[in-house]
């Protein structure tokens, strides 16, 4: 049995395993496997109807997988998880779990590009509709619903904005309506648990903060067991109707004996059996390891962070520093109430000198990387106008927070003065 505990940095090293039952190896194992034995045609026959559950293919489960989805869902104080393939998988999946062609979601505007585009276009052609909204004002998600309406969607610390969401104020509209929040809380792992805050649904990127080391590419979606889906026949009728893409199962029914883990269980033994968006072992297994540092690794990323937002406040060339840290009024008052682990690693800044001065800032660092990830034990940085967020129109670019000469800074682990160095003489190159 693994250790029983609330805090996190217990949690990222014991929950969900202790040994490995056949060997007593204490690390996890990866289990590469495509397929696994049944023991008997009834045995196989029980796992498909789900009277047991079990492996049955990697594609659907896999037990080092399994480890990571206990890990994460303990964390974030979820039911259980589905671990995917990269963090445009589980926001796709998140929301296709409850949505078909003639419905509609509601999201912020304040999102990373690839998820704008994803909604924005690709839900589109399969049906869905987006419909974005300023979350400056919580109410603009009520106004934006109507009896096709789903979910809502968010990102707990918006990349690149960084105004943090009103988790709480947008999920009780939704509970009064029966539409579930589903909340991106890559930014915010280790700091913030949205589904304490009324959050249904968390989907987020494992390739950043939870891997840490830029070497995987992966996705999570966490069940918080808190929404009442049954409740909302009408508004949620995927998971109260027959199913007919397993055997007429009606999930809210189908999975009362396990707890509730309805739109969990739908996800994975419908869409991630479907679409095939599994996650590898090994990248499953090297998630572990990032984890099990998560929350040293978070308390230095945001130390660190909050002194370059200070110190390039009053730098010269630079016109504005993006950080919760600095903010006042009620996007100060949302970082204090929901970032309770400290305000993350993320800062952005805009530039005197526009895109030409983004762009040679950018040339000229040195100890930075420039890559299009952020959460790495080592900084990054990237300009957003001309490559995570170029596919958008400039007046998108605008209601997501980036300008022409907007860098966003992903800070590191390394020695603070190392970090200033590096982005003073960058700076001065600008």
């Amino acid at each position: 049995m693994a250790v029983d505990s609330k805090h996190n940095e217990t949690i990222v090293l014991h929950a969900g395993f202790r040994n490995d039952s056949a060997t007593n190896a204490v690390a996890v194992p990866i289990y590469q496997t495509s397929s696994y034995q049944f023991d008997s045609t009834e045995h196989a026959a029980n796992l498909f109807g789900l009277k047991d559950f079990g492996n049955i293919y990697t594609r659907i489960m896999n037990p080092t997988n399994d480890v990571l989805e206990k890990r994460l869902a303990a964390l974030e104080g979820g039911v259980a998880a589905l671990a995917v393939s990269s963090g445009q998988s589980a926001s796709l999946l998140a929301v296709q779990n409850v949505a078909r062609a003639g419905d509609n979601i509601v999201s912020s505007t304040d999102l990373y590009g690839g998820t704008w585009n994803l909604f924005a276009n690709q839900l589109e052609q399969i049906g869905i509709e987006c419909r974005f909204v300023d979350p400056e004002d919580p109410e603009s998600f009520r106004k934006a619903s109507d009896e096709k309406t789903r979910a809502y969607y968010a990102e707990t610390l918006p990349n690149p904005k960084l105004h943090v969401f009103p988790i709480k104020e947008v999920s009780d509209i939704g509970r009064e309506m029966g539409i579930p929040l589903i909340m991106d809380n890559t930014a915010a792992h280790g700091l913030c648990k949205p589904l304490e805050h009324g959050a249904a649904v968390i989907a987020s990127s494992c390739t950043k903060y939870i891997g840490g080391h830029g070497n995987s590419i992966g996705g999570i979606i966490i069940d918080g067991g808190n929404f009442d889906w049954k409740a909302h026949p009408e508004r949620q009728p995927y998971l109260n109707q027959s199913d007919p893409s397993y055997h007429g199962a009606v999930w809210t029914e189908a999975t009362e004996p396990l707890g509730p883990v309805a739109y969990i269980i739908k996800a994975r033994v419908t869409l991630l059996r479907d679409e095939g968006t599994a996650m590898s072992p090994f990248n499953a297994f090297l998630f572990l390891q990032g984890l099990e540092s998560l929350p040293l690794r978070m308390e230095r990323h945001c130390a660190n962070a909050n002194e370059v937002a200070s110190f390039l406040r009053d730098h010269p060339k630079v016109t504005n520093v993006i950080h919760p840290s600095l903010m006042d009024g009620e996007f100060r008052r949302r970082a204090d109430t929901y970032l309770s682990g400290g305000y993350g690693g993320l800062v952005g800044i805009e530039l005197r000198g526009g895109l030409d001065a983004g762009q040679n800032f950018i040339n000229a660092l040195e100890m930075f990387y420039h890559v299009a990830n952020i959460g790495d034990s080592r900084s990054l940085a990237i300009h957003p106008a001309s490559t995570t967020h170029s596919q958008l129109s400039p007046e998108e670019q605008e209601a997501t927070g980036v300008t022409a000469g907007y860098v966003r800074l992903s800070i590191g682990v390394e020695h603070i003065d190392d970090i200033k160095a590096d982005l003073s003489q960058a700076l001065d190159a600008a």
